[in-house]
């Protein structure tokens, strides 16, 4: 009995707990649904943001005068 004795080979391995082909499934799908929203916010963040930028940098619009509106036609009496 050559062999030094090490934790390894004087105890058994304990096994890791089998997670279930179905845990397995919801966890995975979860963190990449849960990649694909924050993917989506961090866009619509920067999108938000050029979109303000932009805004920012445009001339306000000059307001336009309103169209002056004719008196209304009146009916004659003899028309009707």
């Amino acid at each position: 009995m050559t062999d030094t004795i090490t934790r390894e080979n004087l105890f058994r391995p304990v096994p890791k707990t089998p997670r279930s082909k179905a845990e397995l499934t919801d966890s995975t799908s979860r963190a990449i649904v849960q990649a694909e929203t924050d993917s989506r916010e961090a866009k619509t963040q920067r999108l938000r943001q050029a979109r303000l930028q932009m805004e920012a940098r445009q001339p306000q619009p000059v307001p336009t005068k309103g169209r002056n509106k004719k008196a209304g036609r009146t009916r004659s009496l003899t028309a009707l």
